[in-house]
């Protein structure tokens, strides 16, 4: 061999999963800071490309090389053969160094370091040439090698020619700009759910155009897709009682919108000797919202979107003012619903002390505008459409080797298939918003585009969010506590990883990419005054915003889409659409009056079948930060990794301890049944 002659021992590692070897013909060339060598073909004769293998090649370079720096993989079809993506886990290279033997001129391989170049994704022929590089994560100003840098460069391009912006919603969010889920790519997408056990007993309803007969009919329905949910049967024995009504506004699927109020809206027709019966002896409704024990709900953002037509039938929706008081024994109790915005003479106050169908209707009222408000506010925008946001931003402005990047895509990587499917079917012509929900695909850009409007930073952040909405303290308030601490968990698992790449608040000043990261989010997400930082001056800023984008799209999503079907199974609990228009007086709905105002049959049954698909765990499921990528594994993550793992599973034995002595079911925020991202 020639002094300036090198030669490499590569081994390339194909990942273990079933299906991760091809049998296309890879090619592999080593870059150096001073050359390349040419393409080689890796799997010959007897090497090939199989799940878990191990494929030896030795590549000699007829120049100086340099520094090794990156390693190019390109896939070719063989003629005859099916062209499969291939799963590369990582590359090892050393370089054979040679010494003297014992002065007889002979000369043999020496040690010396291997390189580790992790892979970790799908590879395609449609790819053309990856690149893999060695080393850290790091930021741009610690790039060493000019050829880094323009590699970095290189691939953003890539991405931003890949990954475009396309509007969904005026004044809401944008979306990735993909027609198919094969534009997607195998790296972008997930495996998809399981069907759900109860659908077998609700898909033969398709048929029924008419409404439910009795109650008697919905619980024959019920004992079969609703009898192993031990907290679908507590609904059902309780969704009457009022303390159960004030319960779910704390701790149902939608605990984003009750707030404390020291002052009532000046729409809202009640009076103080009004309330009086329902707030403590001796006390006045001026003294119980001095104390703060006044909250209110209040679903202005429905009023006058316009409702849907479901089976021909014109459906209605209200806009309720409900308050509710919390009393002595810490109970939230509603006390006065108001079922549209406008007061007068048609729009009474119903109270508790109203016949008992009245107040029942009432309710029932405010969980159907509550419905509407939480699948498309804060379900799909508040989670799904967020995590598509800052997916799409991160694929553009922040190249792998990004530490931000590498954080950021175990949980928000899938939003871009679930969001895609979304579109092309539960928010499309026949999809069940068109079909089967109260605010239909008219109301649907008017309610996003308006509750956009009404986002602001504070309220996508845990700590801010509970302390304004004064929620933060109360006793049954078991979402609010259980967020709380996961939010403060992963704050301080950002901030440590944070700490390892930003010495100081100077390296965020001079993060260029950084930066154009949150212009991206800015430019393309809540166009208003949304209070979300324009650029980041601080660590704790960027690891205050990155925290927020972990919870919305993991903790923050359990909780809106898991719990969902719990409280829906039993319909009138949650009714999707209202066939009659609210009353305008009172003392004019009889019980069996009220059956005839919830959904038809057919449609009752396509949206449990939706919600219990939506239920379902996907296939490739991983609790939160049980990271399976192997950046995670690192070194220099190993510890944060393992630290934030320990406080996760000690938290979840605490909240499973809580809920072990609580008197009734609660879906509760447990971390280890949260998936790290939010397609679930």
């Amino acid at each position: 061999m020639t002094a300036s002659c090198q030669e490499y021992e590569v081994i390339v590692h194909t990942s273990p999963g079933p299906t991760c070897g091809t049998f296309n013909r890879l090619w592999l060339s080593l870059i150096g800071s001073e050359g390349e060598t040419p393409p080689i073909s890796v799997n010959e004769g007897d090497h090939h490309l199989l799940p878990g293998s191990t494929c030896p090649v030795l590549v000699r370079a007829s120049g100086p090389l340099g520094c090794l720096i990156l390693i190019r993989l390109h896939l070719e079809a063989r003629t005859g053969f099916p062209n499969l993506d291939w799963h590369c886990s990582h590359v090892e290279v050393r370089r054979l160094a040679y010494r003297q033997e014992g002065g007889r001129g002979g000369t043999g391989p020496e040690d010396t370091a291997v390189q580790v170049f992790l892979c970790d994704r799908w590879l395609r022929m449609a790819d053309g040439n990856v690149e893999l590089r060695s080393g850290k994560l790091c930021l741009l100003k610690d790039e060493t090698e000019e050829k880094l840098k323009q590699q970095r460069l290189r691939l953003l391009q890539h991405q931003q020619k890949l990954i475009r912006w396309r509007k969904f919603v005026d004044g809401a969010p944008q979306c990735v700009d993909l027609n198919s889920m094969s534009e997607l790519g195998p790296n972008l997408s997930y495996t998809n759910k399981s069907p759900a056990a109860n659908l077998h007993y609700l898909k033969g309803f398709a048929s029924r155009v008419d409404a439910w007969r009795s109650y008697a009919e919905l619980e024959l329905v019920f004992a079969h897709s609703g009898h192993q949910n031990n907290i679908a049967r507590f609904v059902k024995a309780h969704w009457k009682e009022d303390w159960y009504f004030g319960y779910q506004c704390l701790n149902g699927c939608n605990p984003l919108l009750l707030r404390q109020t020291h002052l009532l809206p000046p729409n809202l027709s009640v009076t103080c000797d009004m309330l009086r019966p329902f707030l403590p002896e001796g006390s006045s409704l001026e003294q119980e919202l001095e104390k703060g024990t006044i909250y209110l709900l209040d679903y202005e953002v429905l009023d006058g979107v316009p409702a849907n037509v479901i089976n021909g039938k014109q459906t209605y929706l209200s806009t309720p003012l409900c308050l509710l008081h919390l009393n002595q024994r810490g109970q939230l109790l509603p006390i006065a619903i108001q079922l549209q915005q406008t007061p007068g003479p048609q729009n009474p106050v119903f109270l508790p002390s109203d016949d008992g169908c009245d107040w029942l209707l009432a309710k029932i009222w405010v969980h159907n505008a509550d419905f509407q408000c939480h699948q498309l506010a804060s379900h799909y925008l508040r989670t799904h459409m967020m995590g598509e946001l800052c997916c799409v931003a991160t694929l553009r402005q922040l190249p792998e080797v990004h530490p931000l990047h590498q954080l950021l895509m175990p949980h928000v990587r899938s939003s871009l298939q679930i969001n895609l499917q979304a579109r092309a079917s539960l928010l499309a012509v026949n999809g069940v918003f068109d079909k089967a929900t109260g605010s239909g695909l008219q109301t649907l850009p008017v309610l996003l585009s308006r509750a956009s409007e009404r986002i602001h930073y504070r309220s996508l952040c845990v700590p801010d969010d509970l302390m304004d909405r004064g929620v933060d303290k109360l006793p049954q308030s078991y979402y609010a506590q259980d967020a709380l601490r996961v939010w403060d968990t992963l704050h301080r698992f950002v901030v440590s990883w944070v700490d390892v790449y930003y010495s100081g608040d100077d390296d965020v000043h001079q993060d260029s990419e950084l930066h154009h990261w949150i212009a991206d989010i800015n430019t393309h997400g809540f166009t208003h005054d949304s209070g979300f930082p324009q650029s980041f001056q601080t660590k704790a800023e960027v690891s205050k915003f990155v925290t927020m984008i972990i919870f919305s799209c993991s903790a923050l999503h359990a909780a809106v889409n898991f719990s969902q079907l719990d409280f829906s199974l039993w319909m009138p609990n949650c009714p999707a659409s209202m066939l009659r228009p609210p009353p305008q007086v009172k003392g004019a709905v009889t019980k069996d009056d009220i059956m005839s105002f919830l959904p038809d049959v057919n449609s009752t049954c396509r949206v449990l079948m939706v919600l219990s698909m939506l239920s379902q765990p996907a296939g490739n499921f991983v609790p939160l930060c049980q990271y399976k990528e192997a950046i995670f594994r690192d070194s220099s993550h190993r510890r944060l990794v393992e630290e934030v793992q320990a406080e996760l599973k000690a938290l979840s034995d605490d909240i499973s301890e809580r809920n072990s002595h609580l008197e009734l079911p609660y879906p509760y925020l447990c971390p280890c049944s949260i998936e790290n991202s939010v397609a679930i």
